[in-house]
C-alpha cells in the first residue's frame, strides 16, 4: 500500500505503483518525461507541448480548464496529475469519479523541488528524480551567487490584454521575478489582478515591464502602449515558460535568467 499526500493535503492510497497517468499540466507532463515515464503517460492536454512527440503519441483529453472527462474515463487511468493554478477546482473533484487525483501547488521553488521527489517517489522514480533535484539545486544556488550583486529594479509583469492583467504575489512567476532582484509592483494587489495602464506611474512606476509570451502573445503594438503610460520604462518581451513552468524546466530557466539580466 502506498500512502501519498498532495500538495494541498489530500492524502490518497495506492495498492501499486500508478502504471497508467493522465498528465492535465503542461510543464508536469513535461517532469514526467524527464522521470523516465513516457510509456506511463497516456492522456494530456492540448497545451502539453514537450516533448513534442507527445502530441502524436499521446491521447488528448481537452485543455487545462476544458477536459473531455469520457476521452479521459476511456484511457482507464490509475491516476491524474493536476495543479491548483492550472485547474479549477470542479474539474478536480469531476475527475475524482474517475480516480485519485495528485493535486500540485507551486509557489516556491522549494515547492518545485520537493514535488519532484514526491513524483520520483510515488512512481518508484526515486533514483532519476534525485539527479534532477540535484541538478536543479546546483543551479539554484549558482544562480543566487551570480545575482547577489545586481541592482534591484522595480518591474511589472503581464499576461493578459483585454483587460490587462499581470502577475501577483503568491505566484510562481512573483518568486522567480524576486529571485531575480525585480520588484513586483503589484505583488500587493491579489494574484492576477487586472490593472489599468493610466495608473501605472501611481502604482509604482516601473523601471522594466516584461510582456510575457503566455498566455498571451503580446506584439510590438503592445509594448509601444504600455510603455508610454510609464516614465522611461525598459519593455522587454520574455518567455512565459522560462516564468512560469516548474518542474525540471526550471534548470533551463536560470541560464536565461542570466542572459536576461546581461540583456537589461
Amino acid at each position: 500500500m502506498i500512502q501519498f499526500k498532495d500538495q494541498i493535503g489530500n492524502l490518497h492510497s495506492f495498492e501499486v505503483t500508478p502504471k497508467r497517468i493522465v498528465s492535465i499540466v503542461p510543464s508536469q507532463t513535461e517532469l514526467l518525461y524527464d522521470l523516465g515515464l513516457e510509456d506511463a503517460v497516456v492522456g494530456i492536454t492540448k497545451f502539453c507541448v514537450y516533448p513534442v512527440h507527445f502530441k502524436a503519441t499521446k491521447k488528448i483529453v481537452g485543455g487545462t480548464k476544458n477536459i473531455n472527462y469520457e476521452k479521459v474515463k476511456e484511457l482507464q487511468p490509475d491516476v491524474i496529475i493536476a495543479n491548483k493554478e492550472e485547474n479549477t477546482k470542479e474539474i478536480v473533484e469531476e475527475l475524482s469519479k474517475i480516480c485519485p487525483v495528485i493535486v500540485t501547488d507551486n509557489y516556491t521553488i522549494e515547492d518545485n523541488l520537493q514535488m519532484i521527489l514526491d513524483f520520483g517517489k510515488l512512481f518508484n522514480r526515486r533514483t532519476e528524480a534525485q539527479k534532477w533535484f540535484d541538478k536543479i539545486n546546483f543551479a539554484y544556488h549558482d544562480f543566487q551567487n551570480f545575482i547577489k550583486d545586481k541592482p534591484s529594479k522595480k518591474a511589472a509583469y503581464f499576461i493578459w490584454k483585454n483587460p490587462h492583467m499581470v502577475a501577483g504575489k503568491n505566484t510562481f512567476i512573483n518568486t522567480l521575478l524576486e529571485l531575480n532582484h525585480f520588484e513586483n509592483i503589484y505583488k500587493e494587489k491579489g494574484r492576477y489582478p487586472e490593472v489599468e495602464l493610466k495608473k501605472i506611474r501611481l502604482e509604482g512606476d516601473p523601471d522594466v515591464v516584461f510582456l510575457s509570451s503566455e498566455p498571451y502573445p503580446f506584439k510590438d503594438e503592445d509594448a509601444f502602449e504600455i510603455g508610454r503610460f510609464t516614465h522611461h520604462a525598459k519593455t522587454v518581451f520574455v518567455d512565459g515558460e522560462m516564468f512560469s513552468w516548474y518542474g525540471t524546466r526550471l534548470l533551463k530557466a536560470f541560464d536565461y535568467f542570466k542572459l536576461l539580466q546581461n540583456k537589461i
